[in-house]
């Protein structure tokens, strides 16, 4: 007899409501949309305001809230192609480097003089000392510092390279150094461009590396590439630096440990500060910082460092009160307060001429780290929302289209069992969505186009059942039995296609990027959820069906 245990049926049903009801907020887009956003900003202490009560209640809160986020050629967005310019960090990491070998060498003082740093670029350090002969003496201590590369490549060499001629010292980064150093900044460069891009709230970035120094980044949802480039495109390089002097001249000399930065301060148009080069405490220093508002009500910034650099802050405060210190963000002092008394806490604030919005992207940009080397963009493109909803649109269409002619085909084909297999089919699309909205994957062309193959292929296990039962009835078998043996012979079959398939999806999944991997994604769950459906869903239904009508002959 034709058979289903109780048990399974409530599995197979369950099954099928709870995907339903995960892909049911999918068909209510915009107002779940609105009430995700409202919940979201409620839940981080945003105003109370009726506006954001309303959205917030616009959609049960019992019911599933997951959406399948639309790509950037549905949705419309921002593209941008970066180039790093990873010189940037050899110049930093030989400022950070002079105050280690100028130590080193003052020790030494009596053999090697005087030091003097020079003026050099691209990645060198170089001084000048007033003993030439102890020249093979410096050259051994400045060599004395240099440690293994931190990378596999370049196991076994050092990170610097020492070099000496006459009395001047020139120190350089290691060839393996600067390709490790390369590796790092790009790695870098990515995480902190997520971070950002994660904290301003957008939905399902894609971020890649693109040869030795490009970055992709294409954000959906965003409203245009300039918005997306002030968002990333900033360094927000801070730092805290020992004030030299004040002038009024762009054009003043200043030696090599020193650097010129004119101030943003309204008050103090025209004037410009001689800072020393390495800051006491950086913005890596930093554990947080948010938007708030200073003692006069004006937007400002709140920071904590941690406690390394709550340490050396609290030290260099200590040790210089009554002196000046420069809060600089991407060489721009914003800032120049005097130290009144020892500050020990970690924490502080930075005023200026900040609108609300500007103190908000700038405690984001701080919070989020500071990119290692500055960016330029090579492509950058805007694409519109209409784009996209001409591409839902015409998703919609092939998805109909697709679907009407699969359903005419399956009924005149096998009549009873053929609207069998069609509702097993719209409950597998259904699934589908369900499935896509749960891990929150981005449905993008590519990825409609395997929902659209799906919808052809998902039949595929059905017409198998179908014609075995067709078989089985000519050899005078009963219904019931036909029907066993029918599902029993077809199972391997179906299997066997199936998982081949499932295969060639996982490895596009793997190694592919970008629109292939949503293409794999809507194919492997696609795949998944049609031999479900055909294998439980549709037997269901035909059970249901024999159990009622008990036909004494079957025409499939």
């Amino acid at each position: 007899m034709l058979q289903m245990p109780s048990w399974q049926r409530v599995v197979i049903l369950l099954t099928v409501l709870v995907g339903l009801a995960l892909a049911l907020p999918n068909g209510f887009y915009t107002q779940v949309e609105k009430h995700n956003d409202a919940t979201t900003a409620l839940a981080a202490g945003a105003t109370t305001s009726p506006e954001l009560s309303a959205d917030a209640a616009g959609w049960p809160s019992f019911l599933p809230s997951g959406l399948v986020n639309l790509g950037l050629d549905l949705r419309g967005g921002a593209h941008l192609l970066a180039e790093v310019n990873v010189e940037d960090v050899y110049d930093s990491r030989m400022d950070g480097f002079w105050p280690e070998v100028r130590n080193t060498l003052r020790d030494a003082r009596d053999t090697v003089g005087t030091i003097r740093r020079q003026n050099a670029g691209s990645g060198e350090l170089k001084l000048k000392i007033s003993n030439p002969a102890g020249l093979e003496e410096a050259l051994r201590l400045v060599r004395g510092l240099a440690t293994p590369v931190a990378s596999l490549t370049g196991a076994g060499s050092n990170d610097i390279e020492v070099s000496g001629q006459g009395d001047v010292i020139t120190v350089t980064l290691s060839e393996a150094e600067r390709v490790a150093t390369d590796d790092r900044t790009m790695q870098q460069s990515l995480e902190i461009i997520r971070r950002r891009v994660d904290e301003a709230g957008t939905r399902e970035p894609t971020i890649q590396r693109q040869g030795e120094r490009r970055i992709l980044i294409q954000v959906p949802g965003i409203g245009s590439a300039t918005e997306l480039k002030g968002l990333i495109g900033t360094t927000a390089k801070l730092g805290f630096h020992p004030v030299v002097s004040r002038t009024s001249n762009p054009n003043e000399r200043v030696t090599g440990r020193q650097f010129l930065a004119p101030s943003i301060d309204p008050q103090e148009q025209g004037t410009f500060y001689i800072l020393e080069k390495t800051p006491v405490v950086s913005g890596e220093d930093l554990a947080n910082a948010q938007p708030a508002f200073d003692q006069n009500g004006q937007p400002s910034v709140t920071f904590r460092f941690d406690s390394t650099g709550g340490r050396k802050f609290g030290l260099f405060t200590s040790e210089n009160v009554g002196a000046p210190f420069a809060i600089v963000l991407d060489n721009e002092v914003i800032s120049a307060p005097v130290i009144r008394e020892a500050i020990l806490g970690g924490s502080g604030q930075i005023s200026g001429n900040f609108s609300v919005e500007e103190s908000t992207n700038l405690a984001v940009l701080l919070r989020a780290g500071a990119l290692p080397a500055k960016m330029t963009f090579l492509e950058e493109r805007t694409i519109g929302p209409e784009l996209g909803q001409d591409s839902i649109d015409a998703g919609k269409i092939a998805c109909i289209v697709a679907f009407i002619g699969v359903l005419v085909f399956m009924f005149l084909s096998y009549g009873t069992f053929g609207i069998f297999a069609n509702i097993a089919l719209i409950i597998n699309v259904g699934l589908i969505f369900g499935l896509l909205s749960l891990i929150g994957a981005t449905l993008t062309l590519p990825g409609i186009a395997g929902i659209v193959l799906t919808i052809g292929m998902a039949v595929d296990a059905n017409v198998l059942v179908f014609e075995r039962i067709r078989e089985e009835l000519k050899t005078s078998k009963g219904p019931a039995r036909a029907i066993e043996l029918g599902y029993e012979k077809a199972l391997s079959a179906i299997l066997d296609a199936n998982i081949t398939t499932f295969i060639v999806a996982v490895i596009l999944f793997v190694m592919g990027s970008g629109p292939v991997r949503g293409f794999s994604v809507t194919l492997g769950l696609g795949i998944m959820t049609s031999v479900f459906t055909a294998i439980y869903v549709t037997r269901m239904l035909i059970v249901f069906w024999f159990e009622r009508r008990r036909p004494k002959k079957l025409e499939v």
